[in-house]
């Protein structure tokens, strides 16, 4: 994990009074990623308990409108305490007693004229006054439960849930009225009020019926993806079963490799590497030392890699500074750098290929021999591989891959999202969603997965049921599902800064203001804040499930996708009782701009995902920008501008010196030779030839929009439905990718606005964004281009594991995203795990979380069982 050391608790003059906000709290230390655990031993244990909160409900409820915007606390609190009664609860799923059930329908027999009609009604509207034993009663509104003494309009479907005039409008804009009258959210089953929020089963997962033949295609497919892989690590464990044997002076089937206490609930991480071990591993007797058969190996051959740690050094330099100022003449000075990697203690096998437990300044005892231990039983992994090898030979024959079925995909269905010469890789398949609940759509979407394509799938929401993903939904469902302890401290949430890269603690309902209206700083610059995998929490079905069932809805593609029992998904084959890694689904919420401001934009950086992942656009809100703050945005740049060419001068001149402290390590005198040229270009651009640039970067836009549409520019498409603008880079690009990178990383800004102080690994840092500028670049000196495209409202974009991306907000956008293991990209999550365990012991990219060898073991025994149990029924 990158460590960021924080020289001051507040940015200086970089603080509340320059942000036109209520005032926030800033973190004293930046975190950018999560800890599990400790080092020691690396056994981590994290028990799941199912969640246990009971959906209590309401007898008269808080309309969000009638608080003040400062008892933000109170509501949260009055809004976990306060009870509802049971409303005809039988087809959302929620269960209510006769009793109650009986009094609810008696006091709602004023809504209809006879027993099988709706109540009379004039418009839309219906008389909400009545009279039952000689006292006047009045509907009761579904939603916030209040008896209203005013309008309210009554389902002519279901004759028994009503919705005040005043909650449609706020809960549920899209629908007018009559609509209502006509079918109410309730049968509509997107009803958004507190308990309907929390009801758990009501939405049937779309699922395309699989014949025994295409089952049968799917477990071949899967075995015959994950056989190498099992093939590779039974015989790494052989070759060190074989090594031990020789130690012993015995034949490997003379002795029993003693088996190692493992629960279910924990994971098993090498004490060097943080890779996962599944199985055979070697421990030290003395301190419980754990060491991964890959270290071991490379011990042995005296290659084990160098992972200490280093240290990152942003400071703060204050407000000014990050727009485009001086530095604050109070802000500390950096002190002498730390961020070289301590050299590793010497660490040899014997001669014998005995291997002592690490030294004690790598957190072993030194005094011992490591022993080998095994976790699965003995010889599981070798006779999973033999019955895979005996049931593909079997099944070979009769089923085929499904290449064979697949038609030429149609050009409707394509994309054209890059401009490469000589490829034929330039469109990517863009079909609908109602297209993907066909075998035909789903044999199409496996010829273009398997060579490592993204996919874009169109209108997936259509699919679901239509419950609102606006993010004020969102938080009441979530306030109302947490403890009084956790609502309380739920009235503030931590974002990030996009122009500091700092954590900020704001105000929720000023968050979500902000999304909609936006914020800006003092002088006028816009703030973009982002969420990320929000709530904070991998619990995300418990805390809000019925927004979980209806992403789930949506998902296209479900033989991958399902995060419950998608066939093709290798993420859910664990077996019950093992600890699972996070695969969502996880929300994304931020701001966003049609203008690409260079600094502070609302972006993910570049980055590279250990799995496949799919990630679907539920909600957007634009916010226009006042011709103020167009004018102000357009002086900063040019004092942004400035400051970049005088710092990237002054960076030249130390290395011309000799170097200053944080430089990145290799010659200096090669760096300059690789960064003058560019440099001296960048900076031989007069200040006042802004209208020529202006003009480049219109050029730039006509060619990012020719991918992404036929005639029209970026704003025209987003002013319709973009909200995101991705680039996704093919695997084959990753080599020059990271040299264009290294070759120009002072050229980038990261935290506090600071240029890049050094390069660990240049996706894996995820410090990097490539503005329009850098893409035209990058494809100029290495020729190298992104699969460039819009992602529109209801979207569903698949990342294949192993490509570089990255994404900029055009909108305020919310995406739902969730990860899942496909056979076909396994290779990639193999490379991605190795690549992982290179990196210094403190990078944020470390940990292997997916444990992908223990997935594989997993699917292929599970797929064996099942291709068993169809052989046995056939007989």
């Amino acid at each position: 994990m990158e460590v960021l050391i924080v020289e001051q608790g507040r940015l200086g003059q970089y603080n509340d009074n320059k942000i036109r906000t209520p005032k926030r709290k800033r973190s004293n230390f930046l975190h950018h990623g999560k800890e599990e655990g400790s080092s020691n031993g690396k056994r981590i244990s994290k028990k799941r308990s199912a969640s246990s909160n009971l959906v209590e409900s309401c007898e008269n409820e808080f309309s969000m409108d009638e608080l003040e915007e400062d008892e933000e606390i109170m509501f949260l609190i009055k809004a976990r305490t306060r009870k509802r009664r049971s409303v005809d609860c039988e087809v959302m799923g929620r269960g209510s007693s006769k009793d109650e059930r009986v009094k609810y329908e008696l006091r709602n027999a004023t809504s209809k004229i006879s027993s099988s009609s709706p109540p009379s009604s004039s418009g839309s509207s219906c008389t909400s006054k009545c009279t039952e034993d000689n006292r006047e009663v009045y509907l009761k509104c579904h939603h916030c439960m209040k008896e209203e003494k005013k309008t309210i309009v009554s389902c002519s479907k279901c004759k028994k849930n009503s919705y005040c005039v005043r909650c449609i409008k706020q809960w549920y804009p899209h629908m007018k009225v009559k609509e209502v009258k006509d079918l109410c959210p309730f049968c509509r089953r997107n009803c958004n009020c507190n308990a309907c929020l929390h009801s758990t089963g009501v939405i049937e997962t779309p699922k395309r019926d699989i014949s025994d033949r295409e089952r049968a295609q799917h477990l071949e497919c899967l075995i015959s993806n994950l056989l190498p892989f099992l093939k590779q690590i039974s015989q790494e464990q052989v070759q060190e079963i074989e090594i031990e044997a020789n130690i012993r002076g015995l034949s490997p089937s003379e002795f029993e490799i003693p088996q190692t206490l493992c629960f279910n609930d924990e994971r098993v991480y090498c004490n060097h590497c943080a890779t996962s071990i599944i199985d055979l591993h070697r421990s030290c007797p003395k301190c419980s030392y754990e060491l991964c058969l890959s270290c071991c190996r490379e011990i042995r051959q005296g290659c084990l890699l160098d992972r200490g740690e280093v240290k990152f050094q942003y400071r703060s330099r204050g407000y000014d500074y990050i727009h485009g100022g001086d530095p604050s003449p109070d802000c500390c000075p950096l002190e002498a750098s730390e961020d070289h990697i301590e050299p590793l203690t010497e660490w040899k096998a014997n001669d014998d290929a005995t291997v002592t437990c690490a030294p004690k300044e790598m957190g072993g005892c030194g005094d011992c021999m490591l022993d080998l231990k095994r976790i699965l039983p003995p010889d599981w992994i070798s006779n999973l591989e033999v019955k895979a090898k005996h049931l593909l030979e079997i099944f070979r024959t009769e089923h085929s891959t499904f290449k064979h079925d697949c038609a030429e995909t149609r050009k409707d269905s394509l994309l054209k999202a890059a401009s490469r010469e000589d490829s034929c890789d330039n469109f990517l398949f863009c079909p609908d969603s109602r297209g993907t609940l066909q075998k035909e759509g789903l044999l199409r979407f496996k010829e273009h997965w398997v060579n490592g394509e993204p996919v874009i799938v169109r209108n997936v929401l259509e699919q679901a049921n239509g419950l609102s993903w606006e993010p004020m939904v969102m938080w009441r469902a979530l306030s109302e599902n947490m403890d009084t302890a956790s609502t309380s401290q739920f009235s503030e949430v931590k974002t990030i800064d996009c122009l500091a890269g700092c954590e900020v603690e704001i105000n929720t309902r000023e968050f979500f203001k902000g999304y909609t209206e936006g914020r800006m700083y003092n002088n006028l610059w816009p703030e973009m804040l982002k969420l990320k995998d929000w709530p904070p929490s991998d619990k995300f079905e418990d805390l809000l499930p019925r927004h979980c069932d209806e992403f789930i809805s949506a998902l296209p593609f479900q033989e991958y996708t399902d995060p419950r029992a998608g066939i093709l998904n290798l993420a859910v084959k664990l077996p019950p009782g093992v600890l699972k890694p996070d695969m969502g689904p996880k929300t994304y919420i931020a701001y966003g701009l049609m203008e690409e401001l260079g600094r502070g934009d609302s972006v993910t950086k570049l980055h590279c995902d250990m799995s496949d992942a799919v990630n679907i656009l539920t909600h957007t809100s634009e916010v226009q920008l006042s011709d103020e703050q167009q004018s102000a945005i357009s002086r900063l740049n040019k004092l942004h501008r400035a400051q970049d060419e005088r710092e990237l001068m002054d960076w030249m001149n130390s290395l011309k010196d000799g170097g200053q402290p944080g430089q990145q390590t290799q010659d200096g005198e090669a760096l300059e030779n690789t960064l003058s040229p560019e440099i001296n270009v960048e900076l031989k651009v007069p200040e006042d030839g802004d209208e020529d640039e202006d003009e480049d970067e219109d050029e730039d836009e006509d060619e990012l929009d020719g991918p992404t549409t036929s005639g029209s520019s970026t704003t025209e498409v987003a002013e319709e439905t973009g909200g995101a603008l991705w680039d996704i880079f093919r695997r084959e690009d990753v080599p020059k990718l990271e040299a264009y990178l290294m070759k120009h990383y002072k050229e980038f800004r990261h935290t506090y606005c600071s240029l890049v102080e050094r390069v660990i690994h240049p996706i894996h840092d995820q410090s990097f964004y490539l503005t329009l500028e850098h893409k035209k670049k990058l494809k100029e000196e290495f020729g190298v281009e992104p699969w460039t495209f819009l992602q529109k409202l209801g979207e569903a974009v698949f990342i294949p594991a192993g490509c570089p991306h990255q994404v900029r907000n055009l909108k305020s956008c919310t995406k739902v995203a969730a990860d899942f293991v496909s056979p076909e990209n396994v290779h990639e999550c193999l490379r991605l795990t190795e690549e992982f365990r290179q990196l210094p012991k403190n990078h944020r990219a470390r940990e292997d979380k997916l444990e992908i060898k223990k997935m594989i073991l997993y699917a292929v025994d599970e797929a064996l069982k099942d291709l068993e149990a169809m052989v046995s029924t056939q007989v």
